[in-house]
């Protein structure tokens, strides 16, 4: 018999253990439902009366595509009741995400996506609503009034976001799940998934987004809570019991998998027959370590519960090199934190994005934590981490000497002067600070030590009241700055731009998008197009002034263009479109909504000409 047989029964053994868990989620899930329709049915007490309620407030989110200090297409729009809903179609009302497709992906400043990320992970955004009562929920009804299918999970939470009890357990529990999807129409619907029961009542509920495969932007316009403040009562009736739910590979899943489980599963005789690892322990170690990096965080986790060897591989930090911690930060806590610790000195990527909010982690845990690992970071995600204070970025700054990549965006908790200690991190490369309160003299900082910069995202940045001394400030300090996000910046003028062009010459993508002080007329765009001829993506939403001229340098001097957004313009003809996409080949994506002089007709006739770019023209009706 070969010795590799052994090797080959534990993995076979352990990777069926953790298809069959899974397949049993999934399966489990779909019981939970079709059992509670039976239920349903089979209900013969009163029920109690059902409360229907709209979303009082909107409490956290990712990101938006609005303002901050407006209402057009912003996450609070999804308060109270419906605005648009039954209509179809764009409307400023809505709640609308900052990104849609995978467009944000392909562009220069897309970050590398981490490995091991559950296959069942599909979130990319989320929002969090408060309502005025609690209830158990019985239903919920989402009103998506454009583009609908990116909801991928709703969640409830114990926690009463009135009610500031610190003692209070909180925790949550999610209702339903699925997978992105792709609809055949961007029309209105009303989604009413089959959600599960929870056993506790909720007021606060979490919806999270993936519109990977969508055409456009997904627009939400309220979300309406069903529920009873008392738990059902169902009946006595004698309900129909599944066999195939009598699963005799279940465990629970705090029990591990452990050499009896394993024996059970599999007989006795196939663990006892060879002892000392079967010959496992004589492959390379390297090998072995190659093999074991294919499984997830819970699966490693489990794994090492298993045997002293399989420990010791599943315990080495160079299986924790790149880590992301984002798919769990619904239970994610100090003591996990604590628990990874000795298995993370040597993790050079890390993703904490969404986690520890409410208390879930503390600032003391944090910094523990980054103390002990934080030597090797090359990359750290924070995004959304509303537990960050300035201390924590003080010993970001001080215990990451390394640091190439800092992502903190909708970090809108950290008190404006946490950012001075940013500076300090002078080897940073990409810096996201997208809906921050960093204010003008930090940033100015910033450029001025962090001179490797080249990905900056200052989206939505309302602290800053010079946008012009800033972009003159990264021309004269960040020549290597490849892409730069400005969206929404609220006075950077043709000074600002001019000083980036001259100094900043290896930009390939630019977002202008939403800013109101950019006009054409002085030639800023023209200039832009000369200046950076190796752009090849550029933002212009929402400018009124752009025109042909600016097409036209843009076909002569971006040979290399690919997105283009001009949405909003009245100035440009079909002519000028069409001799744009004849010279730049590369083009892929281009948003010609809300153009006046491009019509469904001029649409569809330059889609016939040039399939292989998408122009994007939303509609309201």
């Amino acid at each position: 018999m070969s010795p590799m047989f052994p090797m080959l029964t534990v993995l076979s053994m352990f990777y069926y253990i953790c298809l069959r868990r899974r397949a049993r989620t999934a399966t489990r899930g779909e019981m939970l439902n079709s059992r509670r329709a039976i239920e349903t049915n089979n209900r013969t007490l009163s029920m109690p009366s059902e409360a229907v309620q709209y979303a009082k407030e909107v409490l956290d989110f990712s990101s938006h595509y609005g303002s901050e200090n407006s209402m057009s297409y912003t996450m609070w729009n999804l308060a109270g009741t419906p605005n648009v809903y039954p209509s179809s179609g764009d409307f400023t009302q809505t709640a609308v995400f900052r990104t849609y497709g995978s467009w944000w992906e392909r562009s220069p400043s897309a970050p590398l996506p981490f490995n091991r990320t559950p296959s069942d992970f599909y979130s990319q955004e989320y929002v969090e609503l408060a309502f005025e009562e609690p209830v158990y929920p019985t239903a919920i009804h989402i009103l998506e009034t454009y583009h609908p299918g990116a909801i991928v999970k709703i969640l409830a939470c114990s926690a009463n976001p009135y009610c500031h009890n610190i003692h209070a357990e909180v925790r949550w529990e999610t209702m339903w799940s699925g997978q992105p999807t792709k609809m055949s129409s961007p029309q209105a619907r009303q989604f009413t998934p089959c959600i599960k029961e929870i056993s506790f009542p909720t007021n606060l509920i979490r919806l999270e987004i993936n519109s990977s495969l969508l055409e456009y932007y997904t627009e939400l316009d309220a979300v309406e809570l069903h529920g009873v403040k008392e738990r059902p009562m169902l009946s006595y009736k004698t309900t129909v019991i599944d066999m195939n739910d009598l699963d005799e590979d279940d465990f629970d899943e705090n029990d591990g998998i452990g050499v009896d489980s394993l024996s059970r599963r599999f007989g006795n005789a196939s663990l006892k027959e060879w002892p000392n690892n079967g010959y496992f322990d004589k492959l390379p170690y390297e090998l072995i370590q190659l093999i074991l990096s294919h499984l997830t965080l819970p699966d490693l986790c489990r794994l090492a519960q298993t045997c002293k060897l399989f420990n010791q591989h599943c315990c080495d930090p160079l299986q924790y090199i790149h880590l992301s911690l984002q798919p769990y930060w619904a239970k994610l806590n100090d003591n996990s934190l604590e628990y990874l610790q000795s298995r993370c000195t040597l993790v050079q990527w890390l993703n904490l994005s969404w986690t520890g909010n409410r208390g879930f982690i503390s600032v003391s845990g944090f910094s523990r934590f980054l103390k002990l690992c934080g030597s090797e970071l090359v990359r750290l995600d924070l995004a959304c981490g509303h537990f960050l204070n300035e201390s924590c970025l003080e010993i970001i700054a001080g215990t990451c000497p390394h640091l190439q990549e800092l992502n903190l965006a909708s970090c809108d908790k950290l008190p404006p002067q946490a950012f001075n200690h940013i500076s300090k991190v002078c080897s940073l490369r990409r810096l996201v600070l997208y809906r921050t309160k960093v204010e003008q003299t930090a940033l100015l900082s910033i450029l001025n030590f962090c001179a490797e910069l080249q990905h900056l995202n200052l989206g939505s940045c309302v602290m800053i009241e010079d946008y012009d001394l800033i972009a003159s400030m990264m021309g004269a300090k960040c020549k290597k700055l490849r892409s730069l996000d400005l969206w929404r910046c609220k006075n950077i003028t043709e000074n600002g731009v001019a000083e980036l062009a001259s100094g900043c010459q290896l930009l390939e993508e630019l977002d202008f998008g939403w800013c109101p002080t950019l006009q054409s007329s002085t030639g800023c765009f023209a200039n832009l197009a000369r200046k950076l001829p190796n752009l090849r993506k550029l933002f212009l939403t929402a400018n009124r002034s752009i025109c042909d001229t600016d097409i036209e340098e843009l076909a002569a001097n971006c040979a290399h263009l690919q997105h283009l957004d001009i949405l909003g313009t009245r100035m440009v003809s079909p002519a000028a479109l069409r001799k744009l996409m004849q010279s730049c080949k590369e083009l892929a994506l281009l948003d010609v909504s809300f153009c006046s002089q491009i019509d469904n007709r001029i649409v569809q006739e330059l889609n016939s000409s040039f399939p292989n770019v998408f122009i994007k023209k939303s509609f309201t009706q």
